[in-house]
Parts: structure tokens; sequence; C-alpha cells
């Protein structure tokens, strides 16, 4: 699987700027950046010097200087790749960047693929499958609490924490299997009740990294918030009251909103992505009635129900309409908050609201007037801290890649087998098949276990240059 072609890539973003930086890895990386580099102390060679030092000189073809550069020299098997790398800084100009370009591929050296230079650091035991995974992420990241994520997986404590249960599972393994070899004199090295108790214990881990994906997920792509009610509510004014602009259209006419409007808002370093709904009732209007199905997949997809009801003092009129919403739409799972709108043109009694919190005592209530951005912040404030990051510690480990989540849940079935095979008695070699199957799937996530079809999909994602 490993390549011995030296490869090149522009690692900064397309167009014009002040620097940009071109990456060389593989054998003839230094070799053919001596054959271009011609250092400001003549007669130096970038081969003899030491991993790690910078160099100031010129790229040079066939005697014309295209541009002063600084080249960083990284020798095997200390850099990203664990092979010979040199990275070259020159100025930011398309056409200089493409002249080096040109220049190393006349040197027969390859464009890179995306994410070819990490997929060699992972097939040179540079990283772990899941720590070059977590590299993407960490060039995806738009918020704080992704950054968060991704830094902490790169730092290897999920890869840490995979492995010391892939170790105590292998040597479980390997006594039932030493039992197989003396299976005429009937002995026991692997105690039954140990597995047993060691399996409990890797469920109980295993279990709590599947929890945390749904918190990794959000955070990740962005906590998706479906803005519902009745036409004419307030839920564009909502919208535009957030985003502090016209990001809906607002009107007096009901049923202005035909489509879904969705945008970001970054709060507190979490991402939630708002989406103003066509508002729900009945009616003719083939396109407005589009809408209102839209609004259904909208809420179905949605982890957080924002309802907007208008403000009045007969609490069990807003009663009926959040028990019609919820029992309409399936509304089980999902956290529902309801906002009360218009507190300017009808204040709210204490009673009725008390009356409210009575009878659903898992909702959060809040009063509010969307356009004059009254208690808008209390809104904020209750977003705040049903995402907190700050409560996720240094070691925590949050799952929040799909494809470690599957694996997980399919190990965790596997040791679901390995639990109902120990109760009934079944012999060593059967017992020794489905532990494998545990350590297949845990391999998958760290690349122990791969092949090609994984690592294409994997790396096809990550950006050339990296």
């Amino acid at each position: 699987m490993k390549s011995t072609n030296t490869i090149c890539a522009i690692a900064t973003p397309a167009g014009h700027g002040a620097i940009s930086v071109i990456r060389v890895s593989g054998t003839d990386a230094i070799i053919v950046g001596d054959k271009i580099f011609s250092s400001i102390n003549k007669g130096k060679k970038l081969k003899t010097q030491k991993s790690g030092t910078l160099h100031f000189g010129m790229i040079v073809d066939d005697n014309e200087i295209v541009d002063e550069v600084i080249i960083s020299v990284y020798k095997s098997p200390n850099s990203y790749t664990g092979e010979d790398a040199i990275e070259i800084s020159c100025h930011g100009s398309v056409y200089i960047q493409q002249r080096v370009l040109q220049l190393l591929l006349k040197n027969d050296i390859k464009l890179a693929l995306p994410g070819e230079f990490t997929q060699r650091a992972f097939l040179n035991g540079k990283m772990d499958l899941s720590q070059a995974e977590a590299v993407a992420d960490l060039i995806a990241s738009s918020s704080a609490a992704s950054h968060k994520i991704a830094i902490n997986q790169i730092r290897g404590g999920f890869s840490e924490e995979l492995n010391l249960l892939r170790d105590k599972l292998i040597e479980f393994i390997s006594l039932i299997e030493l039992e197989l070899d003396f299976s005429e004199e009937d002995v026991e090295f692997a105690d039954r009740n140990r597995l047993q108790e060691l399996l409990s214990n890797i469920k109980l881990k295993i279990k709590k990294l599947i929890f945390s994906f749904k918190l990794g997920n959000v955070i990740k792509n962005g906590v998706p918030v479906a803005i519902i009610g009745e036409p004419n509510v307030g839920k564009s004014t909502l919208l535009n009251a957030l985003f502090n602009e016209e990001k809906a259209i607002v009107s007096e006419i009901a049923g202005t909103t035909r489509d879904a409007i969705e945008d970001v808002l970054n709060i507190e370093g979490v991402l939630f992505r708002f989406i103003d709904t066509a508002g729900l009732r009945k009616t003719t209007d083939i396109i407005e009635s589009l809408g209102i199905e839209k609004t259904a997949q909208k809420i179905k997809q949605a982890d957080l129900i924002l309802l907007m009801v208008e403000a009045t003092n007969n609490w069990q009129h807003i009663s009926n309409q959040i028990k019609y919403t919820i029992d309409d739409y399936n509304i089980d799972d999902q956290q529902l908050i309801v906002l009360i709108n218009k507190i300017d043109k009808n204040p709210i009694e204490a009673s009725s609201i008390e009356g409210l919190q009575a009878s659903f005592p898992k909702i959060s209530f809040i009063q509010a007037s969307a356009k004059n951005k009254t208690n808008i912040e209390e809104l904020t404030s209750i977003l705040k801290k049903t995402y907190d990051i700050h409560s996720i510690g240094e070691n925590d480990i949050i799952v929040s890649n799909l494809r470690h989540y599957e694996a997980l849940q399919q190990a965790f079935e596997a040791l679901g087998r390995v639990e109902e095979g120990i109760k009934n008695e079944i012999t060593g070699d059967f017992l020794a098949m489905d532990i494998r199957q545990v350590l297949h799937y845990i391999g998958e996530i760290t690349g122990q276990i791969s092949t090609d079809d994984i690592l294409g999909n994997i790396f096809k994602n990550f950006c050339i240059g990296k």
C-alpha cells in the first residue's frame, strides 16, 4: 500500500496571497530540492542540513531566478509523513506558484492526490486512522466546539481508549486459543467469570462512546433548530432578530414564508442552524401546502424545536397548541422550547406561565417580543446551556465521526453475542470467533484493519496538499 513516488502540492488556499507553501514528500524530495534551490550561502546543500531547519535562497530554473524562498527541511522519520520532505515558502503570486510546481513536475515529482500526505502519515505509522480523520475535521472546524473535539482526537485520547480495550480482549482470546491446544486435557486458562466482568466493563465504555455521538455529531455539523408555529406568529421576525439583519420577509399577510429559510449562528462556540419554516395551518394553496410539508420534514430532522405561540392569558389555549404540535408531528426525543411572542401587545400573567410549566415540566418557556428584541438573550442563554462546550473536559472523548459510530455499534452488538455465548457455555473456538469480531470492528476505527476502499473513501474528502 505504501508508495515510492515523491509527491508535491500547493498546501495553501488557491489565489493570490502574501505567501504560498508548496509541499514535497518522498524519497527524492530533498534531492530534487537541491536541484532547483540555490542557497545564499554558496555550495550549501539541503541534504547535508539537519531536520527541522530553514534555509533562505532562490528557486532557479535554467539559471533564471523564479523567486526568493525559504525552504524547510524534514528528514525521515521526523516529518509529518514520516518520509524525507521539504516545504517551499514562496511569494503568493499565482504565476510563481505554478512555475515552482511545474519545475517540480519536470523533475519527475508527481502531483499529490487529495489527502495523500496524511494518508502516507498513516501508512508510515505517524498516526492511526482515527487521528488522520481528525486532521480533516480540524481543517473543517468552524466553531470552538468542533475545534476542541478534533484537537482531542488528534492528541490520541480516543485511540488510546480503544487500544486499551483491544489489548484486554487480545489477552483473553490468546488464553482461549491456548485452551484449544490442550483441548484433550480439558483445561481452562481463561476464567469465564473474569471474562464476563471484562465484557461488562468494555460494553459500558463503548456504550458511553456511542452515546457521545449525539453531542459530537451536532457540534461537528451544527445544531438544527426548527422554528415552527402558526402563520403570523413572528417566526421570520425572530430569525431577523437573532441575526440582526433582514434574513426573511416579514409581512402581515399569512403564509408569506413558503419555503424553509436557513442560516447558521455561532453561540458561544457552538453552531446553531436556525430554520424558519412555513406556518402550520390547513390551506388549499398548493405552494403553501408544499411549504408546510417541508416544515414537517424539518421538524423530524431538527434536534431542537422552537415552537412560537402568540401571547395570551388563556394558558389552556397555548397548552392545546403544544399538545397538538407534539402529537401531530411526533415530537418525542427532540427538545422543545416554547417562545410566547408578542408580549409587547399582551403581557402574560405569572399564573399563566405557572400553569403551563406545571403541565409541561420538561419544556422551557420564554416570554418575548421578537419585534422589539425583548428577552431574545434568554433564548440564546437556554441554547448555550443545552450544548455547553465548557463542560467538555480536555481528556473527554466525544465521537463525532459517523464511521466510528457505526463501528462502535457493531462492536457493541458483537460483545452481546460473546456474553450470550458464555451464558450458553459454547466452546472456546466459537467464543474466540465472536471476540475476533469485536476486535475487527475496533480495529476498523484505528486502522489496524483497513482496506483500500475504506482508505480511498476517507482520504478523497481531504483537500489537496494535506
